[in-house]
């Protein structure tokens, strides 16, 4: 699998050290979008998205830092408001389909992968993120957006 070391715009944006922003990075590098502006966007949805019940005793916190909750509608409508649809790749008990290897994924296109604890992007058939998350082409791909237009 080729791989790209690209950390989305993030320090070129000011931030410093490592952080839990994957969901960030992947959907700057896929939409070319400035790091700050969807950082911005992610954690607005984070500070306003409804508490479940396990949530209660956390407080909302506007920071896209530690992580985005992907299953979320107001994830889902801001990835479909960007222009990405989304593709499953994995049911419920069918195991999995789709490993991260170039032979069973879209060879173009900009994409984000959901895998298991992580988003990444893959770019006309090339990873990129911080480091290589294939696990040598054993990693299961959960589902992919992929930008189809620009709804900006």
């Amino acid at each position: 699998m080729e791989f790209l070391h690209d950390d989305g715009g993030r320090e070129s944006a000011g931030y410093k050290g490592s952080a839990g922003d994957c969901v960030t990075r992947a959907i700057a590098i896929a939409a070319e979008l400035p790091y700050r502006e969807v950082y911005d966007a992610l954690a607005e949805g984070n500070a306003t998205q409804r508490l479940s019940k396990r949530d209660r005793k956390t407080k909302r916190v506007r920071t896209a830092n530690n992580g985005v909750s992907t299953h979320r509608k107001w994830f889902k409508d801001y990835m479909r408001g960007l222009g990405f649809e989304w593709t499953p790749t994995m049911q419920i008990g069918s195991g999995c389909q789709v490993h991260l290897r170039p032979d069973e994924l879209p060879k173009t296109g900009r994409h984000v992968l959901s895998l298991s604890k992580h988003l990444a992007a893959y770019v006309d058939g090339t990873l990129r993120d911080t480091g290589d998350c294939s696990r040598d082409g054993t990693r299961c791909v959960y589902g992919y957006w992929t930008l189809t237009g620009r709804n900006r």
